[in-house]
């Protein structure tokens, strides 16, 4: 449904747009900081951001068309990218697959250290090129099919992010050769982190979870005292057991007593009778 009409020249014609006077390497820079943002601080994100459903205006803003395909994410997917993206460009596998097991998809009996190991082999050829030629994008993918080796279930708002950052990252070369998406992109990781560990995030926790509270905590001794009277219950049911147990060797011993003093005194009458 078409609900109105906008004006703009295609981000793809570069040309056009530096004959209009837009800043052209801005333009790359803030195209990634509008994604981010819809990432990190929305959870909502223009899941279709090919160039031809981007137009610029001439003051250099982005206009975005066709939201017919749109993706959410999660605290728990925010924290996952988070950590993906942080650990990667930190080269620290370890916290990749930390963010994996955190978020729940691996499998129980998964080998952390070869999963971590497979992880080092799959990023580490990324840093064999300069840092602003790494591809976020292409660096998910690669993750994403190591991570499938090992069982785990790849969440189908991920795929699609990812899919939407190839997208980003394109128009964004094409823009600016010289784009750097790590420099442009860590502050809002880092921003992000800090609100979700520091005391911004504790007091917006704390919030959130205040309604819970309130309604958990006048039942805390109703259920304190079921559970002790259960833990009760159930230690005397394993006593008892313990004492049927106990009884029915002691039953047995003297059944084998009773049998051996039957065979003695059947032995001793038949000698006495020869």
């Amino acid at each position: 449904m078409t609900m109105q009409r906008m004006r703009g020249t295609p981000v793809s014609e570069v040309e056009e747009l530096r004959r209009q006077g837009v800043d052209i390497p801005k333009l790359a820079r803030t195209g990634v900081e509008i994604f981010f943002t819809q990432v990190f601080r929305d959870g909502f994100f223009h899941a279709d951001m090919h160039p031809g459903n981007i137009l610029v205006t001439p003051e250099g803003r982005y206009v975005a068309l066709d939201f017919g395909i749109m993706g959410t994410l999660t605290e728990v997917d925010k924290q996952y990218l988070a950590q993906n993206f942080l650990g990667f460009f930190q080269r620290d596998y370890g916290r990749v697959a930390r963010a994996h097991l955190e978020a729940g998809w691996v499998p129980a009996d998964t080998r952390m250290d070869e999963f971590e190991g497979a992880i080092r082999a799959v990023c580490e050829p990324f840093f064999d090129r300069p840092l602003k030629e790494i591809s976020f994008g292409r660096a998910l993918v690669r993750l994403f099919q190591t991570s499938r080796r090992f069982n785990v279930q790849i969440q189908p708002q991920l795929v699609m992010l990812q899919k939407t950052l190839l997208n980003i990252e394109g128009p964004g070369r094409e823009l600016d050769p010289d784009l750097d998406l790590w420099t442009t992109a860590k502050p809002f990781l880092e921003n992000w982190m800090r609100e979700q560990i520091g005391l911004k995030g504790l007091l917006r926790t704390l919030r959130n979870e205040a309604p819970r509270w309130a309604t958990m905590l006048p039942q805390l001794p109703r259920l304190a005292h079921r559970a002790l009277a259960g833990d009760r219950i159930e230690r005397i049911e394993r006593l008892l057991d313990d004492l049927i147990r106990l009884q029915r060797r002691r039953t047995r011993v003297l059944e084998w007593i009773v049998l051996l003093l039957a065979a003695a005194l059947a032995w001793a009458v038949f000698f006495t009778a020869v």
